[in-house]
């Protein structure tokens, strides 16, 4: 496996080694020894699958208090994934980074704790499946809004549609976001 590491400290990019030939590929999702050595030395105590159909935009989501470090993969089609730092003494806390994950790239994205999540789904459908470090908890659940100005993500909404842009399907609970400047996000 390869570790790529992006313009904000923590947050990598996993690509995995394939083995393949006419019968199909073989590859390592995940070896905790690895992990712990390479990336993070964190215990991931739950999984949890999502799938969404094209145009669906989740996030940006995080836990105030029991905050979770998640390793997220797709498994079937692809998504434009976006990372939020809500650290507070981080030099990039208020910075976003975003790549696409995809069942052809196989590439997977380690956010650690401290940070905002959300996807916006560019294929017919797309299964994610992500580990967890820390339960989930609803009682702490917060979401920013996912268009806010002053983030200002370059959410790809032209790419999956002819049309010139986009608006992304979102839930009640992501329409209803709070915006970043609120003193809620600090971690």
């Amino acid at each position: 496996m390869n570790v790529i590491d992006t313009p904000i400290s923590g947050l990598k990019i996993i690509e995995p080694t394939l083995f393949g030939d006419e019968r199909g590929f073989f590859f390592e999702s995940f070896r905790d020894a690895w992990f712990r050595e390479h990336v993070s030395d964190v215990q991931f105590v739950q999984e949890n699958q999502s799938r969404s159909r094209r145009g669906i935009l989740r996030g940006l989501h995080y836990q105030s208090s029991q905050t979770q470090g998640k390793l997220v993969r797709v498994t079937c089609g692809e998504v434009f994934d976006v990372a939020v730092d809500l650290r507070r003494e981080s030099p990039s806390y208020g910075q976003w980074f975003g790549t696409y994950l995809s069942e052809e790239n196989k590439r997977q994205l380690w956010i650690p704790a401290g940070f905002a999540h959300g996807f916006y789904v560019l294929s017919e459908t797309a299964d994610c499946i992500y580990k967890c470090t820390d339960y989930y908890a609803p009682e702490f659940e917060k979401t920013i809004l996912w268009n806010d100005t002053e983030l200002s993500i370059d959410w790809p909404l032209n790419k999956s549609s002819d049309t010139d842009t986009v608006q992304p399907i979102l839930s009640a609970k992501d329409r209803a976001g709070a915006p970043f400047n609120c003193r809620e996000h600090w971690l």
